[in-house]
């Protein structure tokens, strides 16, 4: 006789497929932790900047009367204290990868940025200064334009030239791109939309350099340096970019 099939067991169902596991955003610097990373930075380099001004017997001079050596050893200990800001604050909130976390790549089309920085030099800031110019001469001259550059340029010599060039050109686009547009502008980003990130981001980057008549020139070039941003999603372009603008002004100073 057949074997009865009643008495077969139901075949086991099919396992179903596990559940993907979820996908978590990775861990990123809010605005408020930005900002605060920024006065804590802040405050501890220009600490650090004045004890270097203490210490070298020049505090009793004007900027312009100080050795470049003064000048560039306070830039440094400015910097220094922002740069260890970043590190910690990228350990303890982000990914622990400040690279990443600041956008800091490069790409060889960030070579653009030689002609941006440039142009935005020699044809954006005359274009923002020349109705300013028009109706009050005497306020945004080129004189004052140039003075806080010219001053500086005015005390190297010789191999202090050298260093000048490297804190001018070289530190200060790299520090203040890493600080304004790579944690203030990206937090920014991220709690608002670009058009208000931009235009937040290079108003503060114009207002910190307390500089009143170049606050117009400042805020265009940080709208520019800003768009850089937005459009790679990465720093580098904005580093060239602002190298060049530096570069271009010291050489119009030399002339």
């Amino acid at each position: 006789m057949p074997a009865d099939d009643t008495a077969r067991p139901p075949a086991a169902k099919p396992a179903k497929p596990a559940k993907p596991p979820l996908i978590t955003a990775a861990p990123s610097i809010s605005l408020g932790t930005a900002m605060g990373t920024w006065v804590a930075g802040w405050l501890a380099g220009n600490l650090a900047g004045s004890a270097v001004i203490s210490l070298s017997g020049t505090a009793d001079r004007a900027a312009a009367d100080r050795p470049v050596w003064v000048s560039v050893a306070s830039a440094v200990a400015l910097w220094i204290p922002q740069l260890i800001a970043l590190v910690i604050v990228s350990r303890r909130f982000a990914t622990g990868h400040p690279l990443a976390d600041y956008s800091l790549r490069f790409r060889p089309i960030d070579l653009v940025g030689i002609p941006v920085g440039v142009l935005s030099q020699l044809v954006l800031l005359r274009l923002v200064y020349w109705p300013l110019q028009s109706g009050w001469p005497d306020t945004f001259s080129n004189k004052h334009l140039e003075e806080n550059a010219k001053d500086l340029y005015d005390t190297a010599h010789g191999f202090w030239v050298v260093l000048l060039v490297l804190m001018v050109v070289v530190g200060a686009p790299f520090v203040e791109e890493l600080v304004y547009r790579g944690l203030i502008m990206g937090a920014a980003r991220r709690r608002v939309n670009d058009a208000l990130a931009l235009v937040g981001a290079a108003a503060f980057f114009a207002l910190i350099h307390f500089r009143p008549v170049e606050y117009p020139g400042l805020f265009a070039f940080g709208l520019v340096l800003g768009a850089c941003l937005i459009a790679t999603d990465r720093i580098g372009l904005g580093i060239v970019t602002h190298l060049a603008f530096n570069a271009t002004a010291l050489l119009l100073v030399a002339h």
